[in-house]
Parts: structure tokens; C-alpha cells; sequence
């Protein structure tokens, strides 16, 4: 089906029986409830390309060339491992190509999102060896309906998405040679005006459903056949949202679903309303960064994480804290891992100050420490090899200084673990973290 086809058939399902009973019911507060929490990895997703794009364009790689640090919020929860190339695609006016180097032993992966955040491919020597080959190699970018002759084809599910690759850094003298490898990815394509203005989650309902609309016909769905459900809204993809044409009566129940959702998203990203717990840790679902139909935990996902692999690639866990993933004390934490975390790439434990609608920042602190793992230098080894990291406000002092992540001065604060190309006996369950100890 075309774009045009598309809009046309999901506007004409405002007249449907079910459409005309959700309206009648006067069930719009359910309705915009799960419209809001449907589209908001859209709206997440729109938001961040404005800001990295705000003087840049779409089809061209733009170098991140420092690490993350405190003053860097485009992007929640951050790694401090990594330097990022960031792009994003425009297959408006056909496919793009986009050129990926051979980095030897140094990480480097290319995750291509596409705008309801799901990653259709990672692109490393763990997943394309013989297409990137030995001098690198070249892959051409193709949207929905499009044909290619270009080399390496790989079908994006929307014309419009997030090309991101994360670079393995190992502290600041490293720098050079991490950034010269980004020098060599490249992502070519038609230069094309960036999309926008648009609004953003804190908005009004008519704000944000109108940016809602305008998106879901840029970029229709996978599940096209639940817009049915949100047509009693007069949420129609390409059309304005009648938000002026609505009672007093009915745009309070819409903005009370909307309430509700954000809510709901909220508490589940800050862990409150969170269980599934082992041993103090909660393990990334297997569908994470490919998430089909569980569009509250994409929701999630795009508040506190956007941007996040799917378990293959990446592990992110994050342990259970004082109230819910939030740690809220001012003594000190103990992470004691008894062996290597199992992983053919690198793993960290990163600390993030945690703001009141549960998104997480790096945060500032007196020695610039804002992960610790494998590659940070001074580490120190218990004499059985175990490793023990403190987590606290204060340094610790003597020899647990060395291996010291420092939390904000004041606050709540989440912790989040990251195994980057994890054996099969961490993704299995045969391995596991043990838990964090407050002390």
C-alpha cells in the first residue's frame, strides 16, 4: 500500500462502526491514553532530530569527537564508552549509501533505527563480516516499496530514521585514532530539508496529536490496523486534529488519557511500578530494540533509553535500587563481581542523576568519572581476582578510591550496566550479576 492509499483508507476509518462507538461511549480518555503512549517514540524521535539537526541536514554524518559528559542532554541515559556518529536518513527521494569502515579490534557498530525506534540492522564485523570486508565496505539504505542496484542493500521499515554509530574509545589519549576512524563512515544521499517544527510530549493533546498526525503520515505504522482505534479521536494520519471542534467535556477527557499515559510511562521508567527482578537486576526482554507489539515498553524505551540495542549486540541492565531502579542514599554501595562479566566486546557500569520524569544524565563530579569497566585505568583486583566497584557520594578513600563511581551530591540516581557483544551464557541466564549492596 502507498503513502497515498495509506492516508487515504486510515481517514476514512473515522466513519467505521468502531470508530463511531469509541466516540460514543465517550471513551476518549482510554483512546488518547493509548494513542499517547503509541506515538510517542515518534515524537521522541522527532524532538532529537530537531535538535541534532537544527543546523545541519538530513543524509550526512555528524562526528561527535569529544565523550558524553554532564552538559550533553540531547539523548537520555548516554554511554561514557563510546564516541557516537550521528545521521539521519531521508529516503523521500530514494536510497542513500552509507560507507562503514574495517575498525580491526576497536568496536564499532552502525544501528539503523527507523522512526517508531525499532533497529533494523546492526551493522558491525559481528553481523556483516563479509559485507564490510577488509577495506570497509559500502550498503545502500532502501525504503519501503523502493528498489535498489546499489550494493549491500538493507530495507529500512520507514523512509525516515536515525543512523547511529558508537566508536570504542579508550579514555581521552585515544581520541585521535577513534576519531580517525569516524572520518571514514560516511552517509551520502539527496540533500533534503529537515522535518518540523513539531511539539513535544509535555504539549497539549492538541498540540501533540496534531505533531502525531503529521508523523504517522510521514512514517505509517507497522500496525496500521490500530490507528482504527484512535480515529474516534480524530486522530488521522496527514489530517489537522480537531482539537478546535471539541467540547469543553471532551478535550478534558483527552487531556486526563493523556495525563494518565505520561504517567504510566513515568513511573515505569523510573522503575516504581517495576518487578522481574533476579538477583537484584533487571535484564533488558528480549525484544528490546525490535519491540512488535509491546508498545508500552517502547514507550518506556524512548523516554529513559532511546536509542537502545537489541540484547545481541548490547545488554543493558539496571539493578534494583531504593525505590524502584532509583538509589537514594548518602552511604556507600558495593558491586562485587566475582568474575569478568562474560562479553566478546567490553561492559561498564555508568552513573546517571535521574530527573523528575525519570530521564538520565551524567552527572557531575569532582574526578570526571562517569562509567567504570574493563578499560578504566588503575582498576584494581581483589586478591581472588573479584573486583569490587564503590558507588557513593563520597570518595571512599584509601584503596577503594581507585575503583570509586562517584554519585550527584544530592539527589536520586540510577546505575546502568552495559555489555557490549555478551556471550550466549550472559543472554542465556547461566551468568548473572550479583547484586548491588548498600553498606
Amino acid at each position: 500500500m502507498d503513502r497515498r492509499t495509506f492516508v487515504t483508507v486510515t481517514t476514512a476509518i473515522g466513519l467505521l462502526p468502531a470508530a463511531r462507538a469509541l466516540a460514543a461511549k465517550g471513551d476518549l480518555r482510554a483512546a488518547a491514553r493509548e494513542a499517547w503512549i503509541y506515538t510517542l517514540p515518534l515524537i521522541e524521535m522527532a524532538r532529537t532530530r530537531s535538535q541534532q539537526l537544527s543546523r545541519g541536514r538530513a543524509n550526512q554524518l555528524y562526528h561527535v569527537r569529544q565523550l558524553a559528559d554532564p552538559d550533553r542532554r540531547q539523548v537520555t541515559a548516554p554511554n561514557n564508552d563510546t564516541l557516537f556518529s550521528s545521521g539521519w536518513f531521508d529516503l523521500t527521494r530514494g536510497p542513500v549509501s552509507l560507507t562503514i569502515p574495517n575498525a580491526g579490534e576497536r568496536y564499532l557498530a552502525v544501528q539503523l533505527m527507523d522512526m517508531y525506534t525499532n533497529t533494523n540492522a546492526c551493522l558491525s564485523l559481528r553481523t556483516a563480516t563479509d559485507r564490510i570486508g577488509k577495506d570497509g565496505g559500502t550498503f545502500t539504505l532502501v525504503g519501503p516499496g523502493q528498489k535498489s542496484s546499489g550494493p549491500n542493500p538493507v530495507r529500512m521499515a520507514t523512509l525516515h530514521g536515525w543512523v547511529l554509530a558508537r566508536i570504542l574509545t579508550d579514555g581521552c589519549d585515544d581520541l585521535p585514532a577513534a576519531c580517525a576512524v569516524q572520518d571514514r563512515l560516511v552517509l551520502a544521499g539527496p540533500q533534503v530539508p529537515v522535518p518540523g517544527p513539531f511539539a513535544g510530549r509535555n504539549d497539549t493533546a492538541g498540540a501533540y496529536f496534531g505533531t502525531a498526525a503529521k508523523l504517522l503520515a510521514s512514517d505509517p505504522p507497522p500496525q496500521r490496523h490500530l490507528l482504527q482505534r484512535f480515529a474516534g479521536l480524530g486522530l488521522r494520519p496527514g489530517q489537522p486534529f480537531p482539537a478546535t471542534k471539541l467540547s469543553d467535556a471532551d478535550l478534558a477527557q483527552i487531556e486526563a488519557g493523556v495525563a494518565e499515559a505520561r504517567a504510566a510511562v513515568i513511573a515505569n521508567g523510573k522503575g516504581t511500578n517495576d518487578g522481574g527482578y533476579i538477583d537484584g537486576w533487571r535484564y533488558p526482554p528480549t525484544n528490546l530494540g525490535d519491540f512488535k507489539d509491546d508498545f508500552m515498553l517502547r514507550a518506556i524505551v524512548a523516554l529513559v533509553g532511546l536509542a537502545a540495542n537489541t540484547p545481541d549486540e548490547a545488554m543493558y541492565l539496571h539493578p534494583q535500587g531504593d525505590q524502584g531502579r532509583l538509589f537514594t542514599g548518602d552511604g556507600l554501595y558495593r558491586l562485587r563481581l566475582p568474575t569478568p562479566p562474560p562479553v566478546d566486546a567490553f561492559w561498564s557500569l555508568t552513573m546517571y542523576e535521574a530527573t523528575a520524569e525519570g530521564q538520565l544524565f551524567l552527572t557531575a563530579n569532582a574526578i570526571n568519572r562517569y562509567s567504570i569497566g574493563d578499560r578504566t585505568k588503575g582498576l584494581r583486583n581483589n586478591p581472588d581476582g573479584s573486583i569490587d566497584i564503590w558507588i557513593g557520594r563520597s570518595d571512599p578513600g584509601g584503596e577503594r578510591s581507585a575503583n570509586w563511581l562517584p554519585a550527584p551530591a544530592s539527589g536520586p540516581f540510577s546505575l546502568s550496566f552495559r555489555a557490549y557483544w555478551p556471550r550466549q551464557e550472559f543472554r542465556d541466564g547461566r551468568y548473572r550479576l550479583p547484586p548491588v549492596e548498600r553498606l
